[in-house]
């Protein structure tokens, strides 16, 4: 490929929109195009990387024995009324009408479609298991579209789906899954991390998110550098304290602290430590009769150390809060505290609360917790001696760096990360709303077992940027560089000689396999080369009039900070074993 035949549209200055690293370098390297909210263009630079990440999933999601088919984007309606999702699902599923008034969707995801084409071509125990796959555009109206093509509203997926006659078997496809994700991660080049994610209402430890790691992801990742252990926030267990409750030492004792109205305030304003406090939080369930109104509202009081925050995953796994939660409203508060927040505690309360404490907050002595008065808190709070134990003890905080880690084999560390896959174990959650069975050996109908398993195509790039960036631009790695070479040749149209060997050392690396670009453009090597680095191909050759005359042609990887020169007869050889590298 030559650079005039091709469409290279850098910047100088990225557009003022632009918040973080990716979406900056990925303008100003021309590679997308803005059209509208959250909605791009992908240029040709960027659509080789997009190819090239395709490429590679295709590769192993058939070497796993996955079969590719394309499903709609446009979607009836009906099928997403089926399992409920039609009403379920928020404004961010796009809902449109045909000229016939007929409802329509334009997909965020696809499993009703395909297990509609299952319940159609699965009709024996002798067809499964199945894995079905695409690599379609997606669309989800999010509220607030941004970080480019990070969170943007049309993107790309590959989305893949098992069926299976039981739920071993599925757990068997989740594990090939699982292996042919590490496998397409292997090869993109990028420092990731497979980590165990929540499964939600379906339950079971059948569920990972492949996190990108990068300072500006959106999600925390936790994992022991002494050990396999990694989850995410919502997953990862906090142990509870090895050491029993110490005994009472303190007495009782209820003490001003005007207008100090969190733990970090009363803890400066105290002098004491933070981790001696204990903040309230209060959550309502309610009760409904068949017509949808509340019969019967429980009021719930959660206690957790002063310095820690609330994991909703987790809040929402504890039993009576398990089928649904939400924070208590200002009234409620009122009446059964008689104070407003920032000063509640489970002591002296108007109306019964049920009372959960997290596993540290459990075996504290000593702790400080608010009055139920405006101003005033208690010292000296503890279980058995000043209040009733909890009805409940759990996990409800999310951990913090330093934690013991839940294999016991050392502590935890916390790093950000872009989520940019996730497989999930389904069970009959769409299969069984969508009647999609099949004939066992008896001849009897049973429910498929499903799986699912997502790969954000278009998210990709930007988590490799976020990753793989530096002042002057994007690192690409070479698996998915929209080029692998770029020939640099310094005055081409006043040298016939610096001419004949660009071209010649284009060609032998095209007729090589390799995906190497001239650039015959006539730029100034300044520009040249800071149009390549702000790009970032990985490999750069660069070919003048004075290195031919010393039989010398320069390499330099995109992450080193000086040119190498190589003997012009060995510079294949040198670029071949690079790139084996």
């Amino acid at each position: 490929m030559k650079a005039s035949q091709f469409l290279i549209s850098t910047l100088k200055e990225a557009p003022a929109d632009a918040e973080v690293v990716s979406h900056q370098l990925m303008m100003r390297a021309g590679m997308i195009k803005r059209l509208g909210a959250g909605i791009y263009s992908w240029m040709p630079m960027g659509l080789r990387v997009l190819r090239k990440i395709e490429a590679i999933v295709r590769q192993e999601m058939n070497r796993a024995g996955a079969v590719e088919l394309l499903m709609p984007v446009v979607q009836p309606a009906e099928y997403w009324q089926e399992t409920g999702r039609w009403s379920k699902m928020g404004p961010e599923l796009m809902r449109v009408k045909d000229r016939h008034e007929r409802d329509f969707i334009i997909q965020p995801t696809s499993e009703e479609v395909v297990t509609d084409i299952a319940r159609q071509e699965l009709r024996s125990y002798k067809q499964l298991p199945r894995n079905l796959y695409h690599i379609q555009t997606k669309f989800r109206d999010e509220r607030r579209p941004r970080f480019g093509v990070m969170r943007s509203r049309e993107f790309i997926m590959k989305d893949a789906y098992s069926f299976d006659r039981d739920a071993a078997g599925a757990k068997a496809s989740y594990q090939s899954m699982a292996k042919a994700y590490r496998a397409i991660f292997d090869r993109f080049g990028l420092r990731y991390r497979a980590v165990a994610a929540d499964s939600g209402a379906i339950g079971g430890d059948l569920s990972e998110e492949f996190q990108v790691i990068a300072a500006t992801g959106e999600d925390a990742i936790v994992y022991c550098p002494d050990s396999e252990y990694a989850a995410n926030m919502e997953k990862a267990e906090a142990l509870a304290p090895r050491e029993p409750r110490p005994a009472p030492r303190q007495a009782l004792e209820k003490v001003p602290t005007p207008g100090k109205a969190t733990c970090a305030d009363v803890a400066t304003f105290l002098d004491l430590p933070l981790q001696r406090t204990v903040k309230s939080l209060v959550l309502a369930t309610d009760r409904t009769d068949d017509a949808g109104q509340v019969v019967e509202t429980q009021v719930w009081l959660l206690l957790l150390r002063g310095d820690h925050d609330m994991n909703e995953i987790k809040v929402g796994k504890v039993p009576g809060l398990d089928t649904g939660f939400r924070f208590a409203t200002a009234g409620e508060i009122v009446d059964h505290f008689g104070t407003k927040p920032g000063y509640l505690g489970p002591l002296d309360v108007r109306k019964p609360v049920r009372v959960v404490a997290d596993r540290e907050v459990a075996v504290m002595a000593d702790w400080i917790c608010g009055s139920n008065e405006e101003d005033f808190h208690t010292v000296g709070v503890n279980w058995g001696r000043d209040l009733p134990e909890p009805h409940a003890v759990a996990d409800l905080r999310n951990v913090v760096e330093g934690d013991p880690s839940p294999d016991g084999k050392g502590r935890l560390v916390i790093e950000r990360g872009i989520e940019v896959g996730h497989i999930f174990y389904l069970g009959t959650k769409y299969s069984a709303p969508m009647n999609a069975s099949f004939l066992d050996e008896g001849g009897k109908p049973q429910l498929m077992e499903m799986g699912c398993y997502g790969i954000g195509v278009t998210r990709l790039p930007a988590a490799g940027i976020e990753q793989n960036h530096d002042a002057r631009g994007i690192i690409w790695p070479d698996a998915i560089a929209p080029f692998t070479v770029v020939v640099c040749p310094i005055g081409m149209d006043r040298s016939a000689e610096v001419k004949a060997a660009a071209e010649k050392l284009h060609d032998d690396l095209a007729a090589s396999g390799v995906d190497v670009l001239l650039d015959d453009r006539g730029e100034r090597p300044g520009a040249m080369f800071a149009d390549w680095e702000l790009i970032g191909v990985p490999h750069r050759v660069v070919i003048s009039d004075r290195g031919l005359k010393e039989g010398q042609l320069e390499y330099q990887h995109r992450r080193d900070a000086a040119a190498t020169k190589v003997p012009a007869g060995e510079v294949l050889s040198f670029l071949r074993g690079r790139l084996q590298a």
